[in-house]
């Protein structure tokens, strides 16, 4: 059974994203399928932190990004929409340069709560950064 409520392409979801921090830090989706979404982030000056390493912020915002669109694929955005509630990130291995790799899998989608696994990883496939995000389902007033 289908969790994603509608059909959405790696175009509509970018295009959402423009002007955003999204945009800024150059996440791009790259794929979606039912209940998976990827996108890729680069490693340069905009999401390095001082010694030349990719920000451990910068791997937060792509795996909320990941987990927050992924929640609201699942939602009847004239309801209700999807927040963030409490995420956490173990940085597994640093990246200097290139692309990073971020896939979102649900752990746990409920009326009121989402529970999102997202791994980050450099282009060789090693695992960089592993996050877990829950999210608020809040109704519209």
């Amino acid at each position: 059974m289908p969790i994603f409520n509608r059909e959405v392409t790696p175009a509509q979801l970018n295009a959402f994203s423009h002007h955003t921090l999204v945009s800024h830090l150059g996440i791009e989706v790259v794929e979606v399928r039912d209940g998976c979404i990827r996108a890729k982030m680069p490693v340069d000056a905009r999401t390095h932190q001082p010694l030349g390493l990719l920000h451990g912020g910068a791997s937060v915002a792509l795996a909320e990004t990941l987990g927050s669109v992924a929640a609201s694929c699942c939602l009847d955005l004239s309801v209700c929409y999807a927040v963030g509630l409490e995420i956490n990130a173990n940085h597994i291995k640093s990246v200097r340069s290139g692309f990073v790799y971020g896939e979102t899998t649900p752990v746990h989608i409920g009326k009121r709560t989402h529970v999102w696994e997202i791994r980050i990883t450099n282009e060789q496939h090693e695992l960089v950064c592993i996050s877990r995000l829950t999210m608020a389902i809040i109704d519209k007033r």
